[in-house]
């Protein structure tokens, strides 16, 4: 597929961005079909050397997040490298995205200069303040509710899950502010904190509900799973694998499998539990986990995912993530091409996890840094190159000339 048939096509965004939320609602749009101008100071903000890197100091991070963008680096503390981002932004579509608070980027000055103007603010939290995922998560409640249920302190996770929420929300509040201006001409302020992200998901789900609903409060459950029977369990060979079941089927695919009928239906009656009921699965979860157990300790790997696929049974064999680069969800999947990147060098990259259509648009490259600042503003602001020339003499862009 061609950029030309994705649903944004034709439309430029400028993102000026650091970390995780805002550079990935910049990919988003991108791989949406958007052209995403990122802007950074000339050096590079404080992600472009952010681990992991390769071996000649590439930060492969930073070019995870940014395929496919073009890559300007304008001095921000300058009078006129202001004006130019200003420029870029509102004598091009004028949707600017960026977890930045500068006053000379604001949505009112911008507006003054082009009414209908999409502005896109991250922030850490609602009221302007700063905060990053891990600060947020602590202070959700999501660490105290996570490991073992004999384990004292908080454990964090290592997925950055509000950035990800938030730079995907971004996302949607641009293409939903898009609609909206085409259809009534009108801009947008947009203002999207990383707190109230957090906020809102624990709400939608319950967590925060249920203390104030029931008095009561989520536990800490290891690698069971709330409400459901879901739990992880050992091989004869040590191998770790997770089982979930959600309906009756499951169940007694899995009873059948582990040869436990008799053992389980004496346990309903003593018990009086009735485990085609979710609450009753969830309830004995330990006492049904011991007579699965056994049938997976007495099984190597092999011969339980042989017997597991052949059933309607949840389940997965925990897996590294070097293992899942190697392994055929990456090696045999669409979702990945092949991609050279400078400085990296060649990897299987993903494309947008949607398709249009049935067809996949695949990533390309995140330019070097800086690589595209003469182009965008020749194109963008029909600079001539002695411009160009005079920006980069006195240092007020970065790169070389178009």
């Amino acid at each position: 597929m061609t950029g030309s048939a994705l649903p944004l096509s034709g439309i430029t965004v400028v993102e000026l961005s650091s970390f995780v939320a805002a550079p990935l609602c910049g990919l988003t749009l991108n791989q949406l079909g958007a052209q995403v101008i990122r802007v950074d100071p000339i050096g590079g903000a404080a992600d472009t050397q952010r681990w992991p890197l390769s071996d000649d100091g590439t930060s492969i991070y930073w070019t995870g997040l940014n395929k496919g963008k073009r890559s300007a680096t304008i001095d921000l503390r300058s009078t006129e490298g202001q004006e130019l981002i200003q420029r870029l932004v509102v004598e091009g579509d004028g949707i600017i995205v960026t977890n930045a608070v500068l006053p000379w980027l604001s949505h009112e000055l911008l507006a003054a200069k082009r009414p209908d103007v999409i502005h896109v603010q991250l922030l850490g939290k609602g009221d302007g303040s700063t905060g990053v995922d891990y600060t947020v998560n602590a202070g959700l409640g999501y660490p105290l509710v996570t490991g073992p249920a004999d384990h004292a302190g908080p454990i964090n996770h290592v997925l950055p899950a509000w950035d990800v929420s938030c730079g995907l929300y971004a996302a949607l509040a641009v293409v939903a502010a898009v609609h909206r201006r085409d259809k009534s001409g009108v801009g947008a302020q947009v203002r999207i904190a990383l707190e109230d992200v957090a906020l809102a998901t624990a709400g939608n789900l319950g967590l925060l509900t249920e203390p104030q609903v029931t008095g009561t409060q989520r536990e800490r459950l290891g690698n069971a799973i709330y409400g459901q029977y879901g739990q992880d369990f050992v091989s004869k060979d040590g191998a770790r694998f997770m089982v979930v079941l959600l309906t009756k089927r499951h169940l007694r695919d899995l009873v059948d499998v582990t040869g436990t009928g008799p053992a389980v239906t004496a346990l309903a009656e003593a018990l009086g539990a009735d485990f085609a009921s979710e609450g009753d699965r969830y309830r004995y979860r330990d006492v049904l986990s011991g007579l699965f157990g056994t049938w997976f300790a007495d099984h190597t790997a092999d011969e339980i995912t042989a017997t597991l696929s052949d059933t309607t049974v949840l389940w997965e064999q925990y897996r590294t993530f070097a293992e899942v680069a190697e392994g055929p969800k990456v090696t045999d999947n669409p979702l990945f091409s092949r991609l050279h990147q400078p400085g990296v060098g060649d990897y299987l990259a993903p494309a947008l996890p949607a398709t249009f259509d049935g067809v996949r648009y695949a990533s390309t490259a995140a330019p070097a840094l800086g690589a595209d600042t003469a182009a965008v503003l020749t194109e963008k602001l029909n600079l001539t190159t002695t411009d160009i020339e005079r920006l980069t003499s006195a240092k007020t862009i970065g790169g070389g000339t178009p």
